[in-house]
């Protein structure tokens, strides 16, 4: 019986750690509820969004940078937003912890599945956003700002207008435009919309 080749070994690993980060979204006891009625743990909806942008945006992407795109919000519920103080500074903190704390779960299983210790680091940076050449110069960076925006656009974008007036979301989406690339633009171009939706943007980009 021959031994396993390194490709089917890198792809062992990919799958141990892909399906280990997809076990634990699956935990998530907030739901998501879809067009046809059927309701799934957030996460791995968020998750599920995140791949389908990223294929869209990078086709190519590498192991490493799909894996921190799976586990961009690994177990956030267990640290929700009300556990830190009300105001900015709160919601930093809570945003600052998160990350480091998200970075060095998926680390974790990214070892435990057979990953080096660069790649690990890669990943932990990559989700902490730390230690990091900006968007411009680092691609991978670029690909995960755009497939961010993506998916507010496209499943968040509607619950916040619904929070914040005009002025407020206009302010949102010109911040979320200037972070995105040409090509991340163009898919989110893409994106359907309401007529509401598409004049906010408008008028984002006027601005």
């Amino acid at each position: 019986m021959s031994s396993p080749s390194s490709e089917e070994k890198q792809e062992d690993r990919f799958t141990t750690a892909r399906n280990e980060l997809y076990q634990s979204h699956s935990l998530d006891p907030n739901t998501h509820t879809l067009p046809s009625g059927e309701t799934k743990p957030y996460e791995t909806h968020y998750a599920e969004k995140m791949e389908k942008f990223l294929t869209q945006r990078s086709p190519s992407a590498s192991e490493v940078l799909r894996l921190a795109i799976i586990g961009q919000h690994f177990r956030r519920w267990e640290v929700p937003r009300s556990s830190y103080p009300d105001g900015k500074p709160g919601y930093l903190r809570w945003r600052s912890d998160l990350k480091k704390r998200q970075a060095a779960q998926v680390g974790g299983i990214l070892m435990s599945s057979g990953y080096d210790s660069d790649e690990t680091d890669r990943c932990r940076a990559l989700i902490e956003k730390e230690g990091l050449k900006k968007a411009e110069e680092d691609e991978e960076v670029q690909v995960l700002e755009d497939v961010a925006c993506l998916v507010f656009l496209d499943d968040q974008f509607e619950e916040f207008k619904e929070k914040h007036d005009e002025e407020k979301m206009v302010g949102i989406l010109s911040k979320t435009w200037g972070k995105m690339s040409e090509r991340g633009r163009e898919l989110a171009l893409e994106l359907p919309m309401t007529e509401e939706a598409r004049a906010l943007v408008g008028k984002a980009l006027e601005g």
